[in-house]
């Protein structure tokens, strides 16, 4: 169950923080004139993330609701499920995301454009940062480790999610300014780095009471390791891409944001694992 969890995970968060940085990537880092072709890519993309986010947000719940109830018939009792819908911190917070996903969809389905879609994402990240460890602690130091979360989560978003907008952008280059943009997106990841390492840190220091959990290489400091071993690769074929931008190459740039893009998710996969296991805390 607990591998149905992590999966499930990994692909809503992928789903969430995606939509979230490709709908901030038309309107924040194109800045170019309208492209038809390019916008009609961002919408049916962010389309088919929103379906992914609504799918696996429902199968969250059940999983969820199956680990309380301890049975799949006691699951899918309509009784249940509203009784966790509306009796545990985690229902409740999670009928507000299921419900700013709904309403996502139905934004883009209605054209409202971009910017719409993209707030409609930020709501859905913040209901996605009370959700595991953010919820671990009680009164103000909770809440100030949720917006943390949040803060976090859309730094996050907004790298991977804006990479994934770059490899579209890439792929129909022709009348585009891909070097403008790209330029444009790694002054903003500079931004973006740093408030992922600041959050993370912070993060960490709350759930373990130590800078870095001990010891290394078990469990949580385990996978938090490589969690931060696959940002300092993505930083590093950053600044690989922006070498290649300069030059021209555009065909090693296309493989290269690829690549960047997919260790990011696995960055993605290490967070989703992270958030089922228990810090280990330091006394």
């Amino acid at each position: 169950m607990v591998s149905d969890m992590v999966v499930c995970r990994f692909v809503h968060f992928c789903a969430v923080l995606l939509i979230f940085g490709v709908s901030a990537f038309r309107p924040l880092l194109l800045a170019i004139k309208p492209s038809p072709a390019i916008d009609g890519l961002l919408h049916r993309f962010c389309c088919a993330l929103a379906w992914l986010a609504l799918v696996s947000g429902l199968a969250w719940l059940l999983l969820t609701t199956h680990s309380m109830a301890g049975s799949w018939p006691e699951t899918l009792d309509p009784d249940t499920l509203w009784l966790v819908l509306g009796s545990t911190f985690f229902g409740q917070v999670w009928a507000g995301h299921l419900l700013f996903n709904v309403l996502l969809l139905v934004a883009l389905y209605a054209n409202s454009g971009f910017k719409v879609a993209w707030i409609f994402s930020v709501l859905l990240l913040a209901t996605l940062a009370p959700v595991g460890h953010g919820a671990m602690l009680d009164g103000w130091r909770g809440q100030l480790l949720m917006l943390n979360q949040f803060i976090h989560l859309m730094c996050v978003g907004a790298w991977v999610g804006g990479l994934s907008g770059l490899l579209l952008l890439l792929t129909r280059p022709a009348g585009q300014s891909v070097d403008r943009v790209l330029r444009r997106f790694s002054n903003l990841g500079f931004v973006l780095v740093a408030g992922i390492i600041v959050t993370g840190l912070i993060n960490t220091r709350v759930l373990t009471g130590a800078l870095w959990p001990t010891p290394l290489f078990e469990g949580f400091a385990l996978i938090l390791l490589i969690k931060v071993t696959l940002v300092g690769v993505m930083l590093l074929l950053a600044l690989f891409n922006l070498l290649m931008s300069r030059a021209g190459h555009f065909a090693v740039l296309r493989n290269s944001v690829a690549l960047e893009w997919l260790f990011g998710l696995m960055a993605v996969a290490a967070v989703s694992l992270l958030g089922t296991l228990p810090p280990l805390i330091v006394r």
